[in-house]
């Protein structure tokens, strides 16, 4: 019975590259697996033959044979699915990804955090600050590979270098970080003395953080490649410059909005005004119409903070707070007592509609 085509086979195109094949022979051998379909001839049948594409065409020499010659150019290159040696390793490759396979490779730095406290008016209007944060730099003594100068590192005995070993279980190959040396593929038999092996030293740097317009306590600010530097030349992390902005004396952030309280005095509420106010672009003047009460608040439009994304300008909401009068004289005392019993009900619409609702309180509670 003549062989199908291995292109067929595994349901690709002649131009596939290697991620498509190995999906392809992936779906095809989970389908058809022997445990997954015990006492099935037809499909152990078809696995063996997916493991048989998949094996030459997976190989760059052997898919050039095959491509010119056809299974002749291939003939007993293959192994034939559970023949030799060939299926294992094809099928741990396959599913390496699942088990945790790969090979040895240096590790990426970490990334770092960087707490910085600024103040509101640098948040809102945006800063340049400097920074000093510790680091691991490469070891200049060893140039990072760890091992004592004059000396290199060992390929590790056990994985060969690879950075892990293989156990087989059943029709499955499972890779396993290297105990030995952790996955690096290497060890150290001197190591160097500055680094201890470690292959960094701590170290410090200086940097500078420029600070957009409108940020708030949470924003974060990357700066790539200014992490913890990488294991043996491997790329260095991020760091992520972490905004906390302090409290201040006057204003308070709501948003884009900026909140303050404003005193106000008897006189002004009254009669009416106009009081001047602290913004953080300067001072604005606020209008206070005759008869204010305690606890308005009046809004200055475009005094607050800007937007970190570019969307408009906040607010600057200022809430009066009437201040009662205090320490005063025998003359204004008079004054305010003679003032006092010319006040009528329409002069405190509050009080007089508070007490109406005392009175209804006190009289249920009674009944």
């Amino acid at each position: 019975m003549s062989k199908r085509d291995y292109y067929e086979v595994l349901g690709v195109g002649r131009d596939a590259g290697a991620d498509e094949l190995k999906k392809a022979y992936r779906r095809l051998a989970m389908k058809n697996h022997p445990d997954r379909n015990p006492g099935d001839a037809e499909a152990e049948g078809r696995f063996k033959e997916a493991s048989e594409a998949y094996e030459v065409l997976s190989d760059d020499q052997k898919r050039a044979a095959y491509d010119r010659y056809g299974h002749d150019g291939v003939a007993g290159a293959a192994g034939g699915g559970f023949g030799g040696g060939g299926f294992g390793d094809i099928f741990g490759d396959v599913f390496s990804d699942i088990f945790g396979g790969g090979g040895a490779r240096a590790a990426r730095g970490a990334d770092l955090r960087y707490d910085l406290p600024i103040d509101l008016e640098d948040a809102v209007n945006g800063v340049e600050e400097t920074i000093h944060i510790p680091t691991w730099d490469e070891c200049e003594t060893c140039d990072g590979t760890g091992a004592k100068p004059g000396t290199d590192p060992k390929t590790c005995p056990s994985c060969s270098g690879v950075g892990q070993i293989r156990m087989q279980q059943g029709f499955f190959s499972v890779q396993q970080t290297c105990p030995t040396c952790r996955g690096r593929g290497e060890v150290i038999a001197d190591p160097c003395r500055d680094c201890s092996g470690r292959g960094r030293v701590e170290g410090e740097k200086t940097l500078s953080v420029k600070i957009p317009p409108g940020v708030n306590t949470g924003d974060r600010i990357r700066l790539t490649g200014e992490g913890e530097a990488g294991d043996r030349g491997a790329p260095p992390g991020d760091l992520y410059v972490q905004i906390n902005v302090r409290p201040h004396d006057v204003f308070e952030r709501d948003g884009n909005d900026l909140r303050c309280a404003v005193p106000l005095s008897f006189v002004t509420a009254a009669l009416g005004g106009e009081i001047e106010v602290p913004t953080l672009k300067g001072r604005a003047t606020l209008k206070i119409p005759e008869g204010t009460q305690s606890g308005r608040t009046f809004r200055l439009r475009g005094k607050g903070a800007p937007s970190v994304r570019g969307a408009g300008i906040g607010d600057l909401l200022c809430t009066v707070r009437i201040e009662t009068p205090v320490h005063l004289s025998a003359k204004q005392k008079a004054l305010l007592a003679e003032f006092g019993e010319t006040v009528g009900e329409k002069h405190s619409p509050e009080e007089q509609s508070w007490m109406a609702k005392a009175r209804r309180f006190f009289e249920e509670r009674v009944k």
